[in-house]
């Protein structure tokens, strides 16, 4: 009886071999399955940030630029206390002539936040306020739109501006899109 008890405990059995192999099969399966959606979302990060990066870098620029009732290129510029005191009005989007255009790389630079009411930029064109080319944007886009936002704040619509920044990554469809507000600085407003 003895040397019965002995001889079964000495091993396994198939079946129990059969039972520990599918076990951890499932187990190793599970892992793999974990490791590659943590690789896959681990990407993720690294591109919001870099198009978060962008928004913002861009909405500070255009944050910075003047918002006033004249072009900032007009004489009256600086004493202007309606649109009516100036030369050349400002009013959203670029307003000057096809021939002499505005844009942000060459002179005549944008000079307004108007300016830059349907910019946009993608992949290789993306370039830094100074116009250099900056490399390895070539999956993003980037635009921006102005609206008259002055009856948010309880003022008239033209008083104050909604700048909105998007950017998108085209790999993986992740979108960032960044709102900042600019009021009119008219110092002889009535």
């Amino acid at each position: 009886m003895c040397s019965a008890t002995s001889r079964r405990s000495a091993g396994m059995s198939l079946i129990e071999v059969v039972v520990f192999i599918v076990v951890l099969g499932i187990g190793i399966a599970g892992t793999v399955i974990l490791f590659n959606q943590l690789t896959s979302a681990s990407v993720d990060p690294l591109v919001r940030k870099q198009a978060l990066a962008l928004s913002n870098s861009l909405l500070e620029e255009i944050e910075l630029r003047a918002f006033t009732y004249c072009d900032p290129d007009d004489a009256a510029v600086f004493t202007a206390g309606n649109p009516g005191a100036c030369t050349t009005a400002e009013s959203i989007g670029p307003n000057e002539p096809s021939a002499n255009a505005e844009t942000r790389y060459a002179v005549p630079l944008f000079d307004n936040v108007n300016d830059y009411d349907g910019f946009s930029m993608a992949g290789a064109s993306i370039r830094g306020a100074d116009g250099s080319t900056v490399g390895g944007l070539n999956g993003y886009s980037v635009s921006v739109t102005v609206a008259n936002a002055g009856a948010d704040f309880g003022l008239a619509a033209a008083e104050a501006l909604l700048i909105t920044v998007t950017t998108v990554h085209a790999g993986t469809g992740t979108t960032v899109s960044l709102q900042g507000y600019r009021f009119r600085y008219a110092p002889n407003s009535p």
